[in-house]
């Protein structure tokens, strides 16, 4: 026989273990496999849908173009030790009698990460995980990424929203490391009178962009953004991609010392949705266009991490 009261003792401490244990796994591996399924590689661009891209047309009034994209040039803020480099060689030819003569270019840079830059599913993880569980070990080569490739995304064409924080707080430019808040985004959406709807991509004004290229140093020094609240609320609303005319997306530093972007790892890592940083927003917020077409297409470079490119606003 045993003891009773002891054998209880020891059953419940035995199965607390076991929840513990659960929960500890479940909060490692809650964010995975995605709602796409295990093998998904496109994360939310599955929301982009025929609905999404006749819902956007409809919003072309005028045939008005917004180019959202920075000029890729000499000087241009980067982050690190990141480069860009553009080379022309001496003149070809000529050929034939009629003497046809060309130029061509010579580029070198991280392709993805900079000027107006696209971060796709493969460039952030959590430890060695990134989107969908995926095991950097397993996917990421010297040649290229053989999962997550930006080429997996496919043309955006959607509805876009624009969120002009700046204008909502009374400012023409958000202070440095200014923390975006759900509020934030909720008071400005209620006051420019538009929704979220799932499959939009939102467009974040903050003002930074008046230091591109008039400020570097202070540009690439910090930068006002969304904090985790507000990225859990554009996270509820299914958007597709997160677009901000700062080099970040999210407040640097974040007000939690011990993190580092963690909206790059709610957005990309946990949940799919795409940044597209360091755009040129402010002649929208002037207009006060606040719903639009929006067009993007990376360049289908198989393996890469992000692309750089002109996203465009119709209205």
């Amino acid at each position: 026989m045993f003891d009773k009261p002891k054998h209880i003792l020891i059953f419940v401490i035995a199965f607390g273990l076991v929840a513990l244990t659960a929960t500890i796994t479940l909060t490692q591996e809650s964010w995975f496999p995605s709602e796409w399924g295990a093998d998904d590689r496109r994360g939310a661009a599955n929301r982009l849908t025929p609905q999404k891209v006749l819902q956007a047309a409809s919003l072309i009034k005028t045939g008005e173009v917004f180019e959202l994209g920075r000029v890729y040039e000499s000087g241009i803020p980067v982050f690190g030790t990141r480069h860009y480099s553009l080379r022309i060689p001496a003149m070809s030819g000529p050929l034939g009698e009629n003497k046809t003569t060309w130029f061509e270019e010579i580029f070198s840079g991280e392709i993805g990460q900079i000027g107006t830059q696209f971060d796709g599913l493969g460039h952030i993880g959590i430890g060695d995980h990134f989107y969908n569980g995926l095991d950097q070990h397993d996917f990421a080569k010297a040649e290229g990424l053989t999962e997550l490739g930006v080429e997996n995304v496919g043309p955006i064409v959607t509805r876009g929203v624009l969120i002009d924080v700046a204008g909502y707080k009374g400012v023409a430019v958000l202070g440095d490391s200014y923390e975006i808040t759900r509020a934030d985004l909720e008071g400005a959406l209620k006051k420019q009178g538009v929704k979220i709807t799932p499959g939009d991509v939102v467009v974040i004004h903050t003002g930074w962009g008046k230091y591109w290229m008039t400020d570097n140093d202070r540009y690439g020094a910090t930068e006002p953004g969304i904090g985790l609240e507000a990225g859990q609320f554009l996270v509820d609303q299914k958007i597709v991609m997160a677009c901000c005319d700062n080099w970040g997306i999210e407040v640097v530093p974040n007000p939690d010392e011990s993190l580092a972007f963690p909206v790059h790892q709610l957005f990309i890592v946990k949940h799919g949705i795409y940044n597209l940083e360091n755009m040129i927003t402010e002649e929208l917020a002037a207009a006060k266009v606040y719903e639009f077409a929006f067009s993007f297409a990376p360049l289908r470079l198989k393996g890469a991490t992000g692309f750089p490119g002109n996203p465009i606003a119709i209205r």
